[in-house]
């Protein structure tokens, strides 16, 4: 058993839930930002921030098994990690809820473009934690991964895309995904796709699991209430549930497309959903921190941008427009996007286009600069307040491979930043003749 104490004397049934639903309601900043970091004996890297102040602990393991390792069955990845939770060992779906409920304990997955994740949040209390962890460890480790669990979780894809083909925002975005990655992993939505979901079978989820559920394709974060061993003890437990296995391959580099190119969908509404931009940047990129400074000024700092300036105030074409980068294993989207109406889809393209080309040619000055800086300083701290805040910038980080000291120095990068840098990165990395414009709405 985990050697962990705390609140040894609450009675088990009813409280722990009610407890940890509490203290979830309260903000829970950790005692520092300092990430401690180290490797299991099998391969897995672990990543921890004490945060003493309450009785509880966040751990999230990552995996390099996002959609982009799919191959030639879109959906694979998401089906496996949704089944996790559905039997394990001995236990059923049911057995595994019952089993976290009563000790209050919260399980959670979820698979995207890169990643899979499995979320873990107890109390510290040590019988308590040690059914919470036991209960994640034959779940990641010890799937049964049934056919009847199969067709259920399918079944529910497949409602899902054709709820998706009733949402012209979801159409949009799995266009711009379609035509910006053609030919690339990241092509294919992490839903996955009609004829992929059909030919996937039990065998197939099992050579998943087997291949990319494993200590040296995985990442471990843990905030909370323990010291330095009691998460190495943890961090091992967890660890022994893993194959040591061996890392993902990296992902192809991505190319900006040659041309640009415009795609209309018809869709029965009178509101347009505008997708423009191409592939910009990979996590860690050199370029990161005037790109993400640069594009707060352009579209991603809300009423004080320019596209908010152009689109809204000075032209009335919208209610909302932004951009925004999503930097990822290989280089994830540059993004701008808005919803307006048909009648005026031509004119707010131009205009966000215009925008744009204006903003790379000229830039932004001195005191753009210094306001977008200060919004991007006053509110880092918001994004750290919290245990779970924490856990979602170390895991990231881990995943990632980026500097632990990444948090620390976040603002300084900010501050440090002039104006002949951001524009001369905007210049290099964001190419108006090469944009991907999706508009999807309107019958003609």
């Amino acid at each position: 058993m985990l050697n962990m104490t705390t609140f040894s004397s609450l009675p088990r049934p009813g409280w722990g839930l009610c407890l940890l639903a509490l203290l979830v309601t309260l903000t829970t900043p950790a005692a520092a930002t300092t990430v401690q970091h180290w490797e299991t004996d099998n391969g897995l890297q672990v990543y921890f921030v004490p945060s003493p102040a309450l009785p509880m602990v966040d751990i999230r393991l990552v995996f390099n098994a996002g959609s982009a390792r799919d191959g030639d069955h879109p959906g694979l990845a998401r089906l496996t990690n949704t089944l996790l939770r559905d039997g394990a060992g001995d236990w059923d779906a049911d057995t595994i809820a019952q089993r976290l409920e009563e000790v209050g304990a919260q399980l959670s997955t979820s698979s995207e473009r890169d990643m899979a994740i499995l979320n873990l949040r107890t109390l510290t209390e040590p019988d308590w934690l040690e059914t919470a962890v036991e209960t994640l460890v034959t779940v990641v480790g010890q799937p049964t991964l049934t056919q009847r669990g199969l067709d259920r979780t399918r079944r529910q894809a497949l409602v899902a895309l054709q709820a998706q083909q009733q949402n012209p925002g979801a159409i949009a975005r799995r266009t711009f995904f379609e035509t910006v990655y053609a030919g690339h992993p990241y092509a294919h939505p992490p839903l996955g796709t009609e004829a992929g979901l059909a030919g996937i079978t039990p065998a197939h989820l099992s050579t998943f699991h087997q291949t990319y559920y494993v200590a040296r394709n995985g990442i471990l974060a843990l905030v909370g209430g323990l010291d330095r061993d009691q998460a190495e003890a943890l961090a091992e437990r967890i660890a022994a549930a893993l194959p040591e296995g061996e890392p993902a391959p990296a992902l192809p580099q991505v190319a900006l497309p040659e041309a640009e190119q415009t795609i209309r969908v018809h869709f029965p509404s009178e509101q347009v959903h505008i997708f423009m931009g191409h592939p910009g940047m990979i996590r860690g990129d050199e370029d990161y921190f005037p790109l993400y400074v640069g594009n707060h000024r352009l579209g991603g700092g809300g009423f004080t941008s320019r596209l908010m300036d152009e689109v809204r105030t000075q032209r009335g074409l919208a209610y909302s427009v932004y951009s925004h980068f999503s930097p990822m294993a290989a280089a994830g989207p540059f993004l701008m996007g808005m919803q307006t109406q048909v009648t005026q889809a031509d004119e707010a393209v131009a205009v966000m286009r215009q925008t744009l080309e204006t903003f790379v040619a000229s830039g932004l000055d001195e005191d753009e600069l210094k306001a977008a800086q200060a919004n991007i300083v006053g509110g880092f701290p918001l994004r750290t307040a919290s245990n779970s805040g924490i856990l979602d910038h170390v895991a990231m980080m881990g995943f990632y491979r980026l500097p632990l000291d990444y948090l620390d120095t976040f603002t300084d990068q900010v501050e440090a930043l002039d104006p002949v840098t951001v524009n001369e990165a905007f210049a290099r990395r964001v190419d108006p003749t090469r944009l991907v414009t999706v508009i999807v709405g309107g019958t003609d």
